[in-house]
Formats: structure tokens, sequence, C-alpha cells
């Protein structure tokens, strides 16, 4: 696998993000994942000197998260961010736990809220879609779980799998995989530590220094329609480490 990419937020407790860049270029780094609150406040400007940073470090931008309010009450400045620094992807990636809804039908609209929201980016020919954590396979009251609904309710949404957090949330990955590959166009690549390991990581490891099977996984993920991989750590306590380490084991597979 060449072209990785890393998913800044694992980078947010190390700035500035001058240096983090110039260390992901120097690393092996093609592609970086924005998050929306790295970007969302800046200016023109600002956003113009973000750009000649990754440039200057071989690194492009093509996917990127946005927060659900600023791509339904701003979708126009999202689209001047997207254009500006060659975002070709974009994923809404999370729902405030007093904003979830109880039930599917509740899930079913959400869904079609997304659908609705990414409307004007597919138009322009922008990729579009959901990250989901945990609380998305867990069981409502019928049984059901949240995702099967998000998606029903959004039939053109695509899917940006993060595959630690299924686990986390008690599914089978694989089993995910399967059903709806089509829609999965990104990945986040991260690995869970052994039980009682990483505390100070959150339970977190590097690529390759987990629980999870990525071999296999990979191999899983090469027949759905998955462009981007993306590694990420949601607490490294030191982020090149995490960065040098998961790229050898991404490539390795």
């Amino acid at each position: 696998m060449k072209d990785v990419s890393f998913q800044l937020y694992s980078a947010r407790n190390f700035p500035p993000f001058a240096d983090v860049l110039s260390a992901l270029g120097e690393a092996g780094y093609t592609q970086v994942e924005g998050y929306g609150a790295l970007y969302a406040a800046l200016s023109d400007e600002e956003i113009a000197e973000f750009k000649s940073g990754l440039e200057r470090n071989g690194l492009a931008m093509p996917t990127a998260h946005f927060s659900l309010d600023m791509l339904e009450t701003d979708p126009l400045r999202v689209m001047q961010i997207a254009n500006a620094l060659g975002i070709r992807a974009i994923y809404c990636p999370y729902l405030m736990p007093d904003q979830r809804p109880g039930d599917a039908a509740g899930w079913r609209a959400f869904g079609a809220r997304l659908q609705a929201a990414g409307r004007p980016f597919r138009d322009a020919g922008i990729d579009f879609g959901w990250h989901n954590h945990d609380f998305e396979f867990h069981a409502l009251p019928d049984g059901s779980v949240p995702l099967e609904h998000i998606f029903a309710g959004g039939p053109d949404l695509s899917w940006e799998a993060d595959i630690a957090w299924i686990i986390r949330g008690g599914a089978d990955p694989f089993a995910w995989i399967a059903k709806y590959g089509e829609r999965i166009t990104a990945v986040h690549v991260k690995d869970i530590a052994a039980k009682g390991e990483k505390t100070n990581e959150d339970g977190w490891a590097d690529v390759g220094e987990g629980t999870l099977d990525w071999k296999a996984l990979i191999r899983a993920l090469s027949e759905t329609s998955a462009k981007y991989f993306i590694a990420e750590h949601d607490n490294p306590s030191d982020f090149r480490r995490f960065a040098k380490r998961s790229l050898a084991s991404i490539q390795s597979y």
C-alpha cells in the first residue's frame, strides 16, 4: 500500500502544525486528513499558508472532517476550504450524545439529514459520507443498530469506516465490511492495545502493535471501494513514534 494518510487529529496535542507537517513528510507520508477545528476558523490567507505548508512537505489533503453544524449552516465556506486545500472527500465525524436518537425512526431521519447536508458537495463531485465511532453499533430497543438506519435514510452516503471503533462498539468488522463494502471509500487504520495496556493512551496502540489483525482486514478491505487508508491514534503520547511505526506496519500488509 503506497499512499497512506495521517489523521492530523492524532497530532493535535503537539503544536505547531508546521512542525507536525514537516515530521510527517520526513516519515514518508504523502497524505493527511484534516479535522474541523484545524481549519474551520481560518481566514483565506491562513488557509493558503496551510496549503503551502502541505506542499512544502510533499503532502496532499484528499480527505477531511467537517462538523455537521458547519456542513449545514455554512456549506459555501466548507466548499471554499475544500477547493483551496484540494479536498476530494468530506466525512461528517460525530454526533454529541445529547443529540443522538433513541429509536430506529430517529436514526433513519438522521441519515436523511446527512443525505441532505451532503447534496451540494456530491453535486460538486466531492465524495460525502459518515465516519463512525462505537455508538452506531449499540443495539436499539428493537435489536437493530443505528448504522443500519443511517444508511437506510441516506442512500447516497459513503462510509469512512473506523475499524477499531466498530470493535469497541461490540461488532464484527468483517461482517460490516462485507455488508456495506460498496459504501466504504475511506478507512481509519488504528489499533487497540491488549487489555490493561497503554492506559496512558486510552487503550489505543500504534498500528501493528495492538490486537487487530490488520493483514486480514486490509485483505477484506481490498474488496471494497476504499480509496484512502488513514492512520489514526486518538491519544498518542508521541505522535512521531506512532506515525513512523504505523506507516511501516501498514505498508507491510
